[in-house]
């Protein structure tokens, strides 16, 4: 079976009536979660970008406090199932300022953790990462933008 390029999907779902379009749409938000996810931000949430990033950061915050720093390796998994959730919602959003606010955010929330980096490479590197996407991030941005998010540019471990 060949699958349609999607300039042909568009053209097509423009002379798709109304009804039929919602049908299409709410189809698509059964088969995975993901996609209801998005069509989520979609249509309630990308109005209000500075709202969602709030929201977004309480629920970083939150999960933080629920990592176990007992143990490097638990520790570990809690972080990445983190910056996964903080991913993902970076790449619904597809707005570079969203993604330097929150991964600033998700950096300065792993370095209050009560725990020591220099026991875990994985993590070191994780958080380093974290820093050169931010960079890479910046430079899309507007300067005056730039200027605001550099002094809170966290410095590498």
């Amino acid at each position: 079976m060949k699958i349609a390029s999607l300039s042909e999907i568009k053209s097509e779902l423009k002379v798709m009536p109304h009804e039929e379009l919602i049908k299409v749409c709410l189809r698509i938000a059964g088969f995975k979660k993901e996609n209801k996810e998005l069509l989520n931000y979609l249509i309630f949430e990308s109005g209000n970008e500075e709202g969602y990033r709030e929201t977004l950061k309480n629920e970083i915050e939150e999960e933080f406090v629920t990592v176990n720093t007992k143990s490097v390796y638990l520790a570990k998994k809690g972080i990445r199932r983190i910056l996964r959730v903080v991913s993902k919602h970076i790449k619904y959003s597809g707005s570079k300022q969203t993604e330097v606010e929150l991964l600033i955010f998700f950096c300065q929330q792993m370095r209050s953790l009560n725990m020591s980096f220099q026991n875990s490479k994985v993590l070191i590197n994780l958080y380093n990462r974290q820093v050169q996407n931010i960079q890479k991030a910046l430079l899309s941005l507007e300067e005056d933008l730039q200027y605001d998010y550099k002094r809170d540019v966290p410095i590498p471990l």
